[in-house]
């Protein structure tokens, strides 16, 4: 059996079964014979062990189907494998489209999900607060309809560990359009001014080198002005040859040469210039992400973040760190295991490239966030365990008891979900 592999490269298993399912009737039949721990991998942008098993390792992708649409009222029933490209593209052809994205679009709706995916907007929660209903496939094939209550509220971000999740409802919008500014700033200005910043804005969020003194700044905001574009040619020099190719060759001189990496980060700092776009939103929230890394992002309360950011820079200018770190905001919400429930959160995210050590800075920097309390993404690289990570969460014990009822025997828990949830049952 060939082995699974993430994006990033850092996670790696090899299964003893691989199942592709086609339809739920499929779906079921599998979860009946199925040897445990059963897993579901998405696209593999996920930097955490959560897919990894000896057991049965599922593929959803060939349940991707959009199944209803309602224009009217913005429910959308659709295949949880299907992609968020597709899914933006799909809800476009129908006028509608998801209010919020993150910054790619690869991940399966499901595993972005589990995960807790999220975009920016200081107003806007993170995707699964969208969710109006999800249908999950249990341990034993049975089918349960969550639309409401705990289950829902548990299921909405499930970690994989509940069941497999085979369709959503999704509350969608109107299809809209965006005008996104990308700007350098300097980078205690941007902190001084962040509430404005974000308050004036749809959409705000930036990235700021280690080692420099300045930000670039992306704020995208609704507008009704008619789709203004670069060229084609001048798309893909901005979107594919400078912010990866080239970004991707100067991390690869900093890998080589790490002295050289404070003189790099101040230069390609320098380097950004002023963009201007106007177009569709899915098509303005997503690029192209070809550079490969590890990441560890913390859902911190918002006012913190000014100081996040500093603490954050501080520890990566003592590591080989040549990829900038970013500050996203998201407004709270009521999933049970949402690293921003019933708080409106900064998520401030690190970055270390391939090939360079990242567990020394991550370690120093999750010990920073948890200073403010942070909950970890939870598709990011976090050391926590659930004795540290259960006091940060007000309703853990309803997702223990959602967990109980739904995953009686424990199918689903795989040694990442034992360790990030605690041990309930053996595995069958």
């Amino acid at each position: 059996m060939p082995a699974w592999v993430n994006w990033s490269r850092t996670q790696r298993c090899e299964p003893a079964a691989v199942e592709r399912p086609a339809s739920r009737a499929e779906l079921a039949a599998v979860l009946e014979r199925a040897t445990g721990p059963v897993r579901v991998a998405g696209a593999g942008h996920s930097f955490t062990a959560g897919v990894l098993t000896p057991g049965t390792l599922l593929s959803l992708q060939r349940m991707n189907r959009l199944l209803d649409a309602d224009p009217a009222s913005g429910l959308v029933r659709v295949e949880a494998g299907i992609s968020l490209h597709r899914l933006s593209r799909e809800l476009h052809l129908r006028g509608l489209a998801l209010p919020n994205l993150g910054d790619i679009d690869a991940q399966s709706l499901a595993g972005a999900l589990a995960t807790g995916t999220h975009g920016t907007g200081a107003r806007m929660p993170n995707l699964s607060a969208q969710v109006e209903g999800i249908e999950l496939v249990l341990g034993d094939g049975s089918e349960r309809v969550l639309d409401g209550g705990d289950l829902l509220r548990a299921a909405r971000i499930g970690l994989g560990a509940l069941g497999v999740v085979a369709a959503v409802t999704l509350r969608c919008v109107p299809s809209f359009m965006l005008r996104a500014v990308d700007a350098p700033a300097r980078l205690e200005d941007v902190l001084a001014s962040i509430d404005e910043r974000a308050a004036g804005a749809d959409h705000f969020e930036f990235w700021t080198f280690p080692h420099s003194p300045l930000a670039l700044t992306r704020t995208n905001t609704r507008t009704d002005l008619p789709r203004d574009m670069p060229g084609r040619a001048r798309e893909w020099v901005e979107d594919v040859l400078v912010d990866n190719h080239m970004f991707a060759l100067l991390n690869r001189i900093g890998r080589r040469r790490p002295g050289l990496i404070p003189t790099l980060n101040r230069a390609a700092s320098r380097a950004a210039s002023r963009r201007e776009r106007v177009d569709w939103s899915f098509r303005v929230f997503a690029s192209p992400r070809l550079l490969r890394f590890t990441e560890m992002e913390y859902a911190i309360p918002r006012e913190h973040a000014a100081d996040a950011v500093r603490g954050a820079r501080a520890i990566l200018e003592r590591h080989p760190v040549a990829i900038p770190i970013e500050l996203r905001l998201v407004a709270g919400d009521d999933a049970l295991l949402s690293p921003a429930y019933r708080r409106d959160s900064a998520y401030v995210a690190v970055h270390v490239f391939e090939g360079l050590p990242w567990e020394a800075p991550f370690r120093e920097v999750e010990a920073l966030m948890s200073g403010y309390g942070g909950r970890p993404h939870w598709g990011k690289w976090s050391f926590l365990d659930a004795d540290e990570l259960a006091p940060r969460y007000p309703e853990w014990e309803a997702f223990q008891a959602a967990r109980a009822e739904l995953d009686p025997d424990g199918r689903f828990e795989n040694e990442w979900v034992g360790r990030v949830l605690g041990r309930r049952r053996s595995i069958r």
